[in-house]
């Protein structure tokens, strides 16, 4: 079974192509803007006219537009060649990504917006949350989390911010999506953006402003 895995959630894109378990083709770009762009592109080149029986997709949180270009390319390839898809969050696979795993529990601090980080921590055998996603202003997370250790795209801003600890940078990639642990990818495609959204829709619009891919259609 082959499933194409989409990550935009972050300055980072990333496409990977699984059989099964095994990663057969992969591409990672960072990015600042213009995942919408390069998307499509991207997976014309790595597919060359083939389908995949699965899509994945990575639902956040992260970048607004991210996120929804994501879902919105998944949910055509998954509308188009018939087959599922399924999401997949954003900081359960940076903890994925960690190598050589200690007893301590892994700290993921993800940036967000308005001064705020993205945190969770994860069973380091298991990669079971050992908590709820959270978004927290940078100043009381410092006063919180108490990791020496973190990961994470906000890592070094919280290390900053609390004058101690070890700082791991690092942004999601699809290649080891095989990684995270079957519940965890196989979560419904739905947005998940962690926090409110930056803007509102227009009242009489015409735009459902429900934070849903439709919107970013629209």
């Amino acid at each position: 079974m082959r499933t194409l895995v989409l990550d935009c959630a972050t300055p980072a894109l990333s496409l990977a192509l699984f059989d099964n378990d095994d990663c057969i083709a992969h591409q990672y770009r960072l990015m600042s803007r213009g995942h919408a762009e390069a998307l499509v592109p991207m997976i014309g080149e790595m597919l060359e006219g083939a389908r995949a029986d699965a899509v994945a997709v990575d639902v956040g949180p992260g970048s607004f537009t991210g996120i929804r270009v994501g879902l919105a390319a998944a949910r055509a390839l998954g509308l188009a060649w018939g087959v599922p898809v399924a999401g997949y969050g954003c900081l359960p696979l940076c903890a994925a990504m960690v190598e050589g795993r200690s007893a301590d529990p892994i700290a993921v601090v993800m940036a967000g917006g308005h001064g705020e980080l993205f945190s969770q921590r994860f069973d380091p055998d298991t990669l079971a949350p050992l908590g709820a996603l959270e978004s927290t202003p940078i100043a009381d997370l410092a006063h919180r989390m108490t990791d020496m250790r973190v990961h994470g795209s906000g890592a070094a801003m919280l290390v900053a911010a609390r004058g101690w600890g070890e700082a791991v940078d690092r942004l999601p990639d699809a290649r080891f999506w095989a990684s995270l642990p079957l519940s965890q990818r196989t979560l419904p495609p739905t947005a998940h953006y962690g926090r409110e959204a930056d803007a509102k829709p227009m009242v009489g619009a015409g735009v459902a402003g429900n934070g849903t891919v439709g919107e970013a259609m629209a």
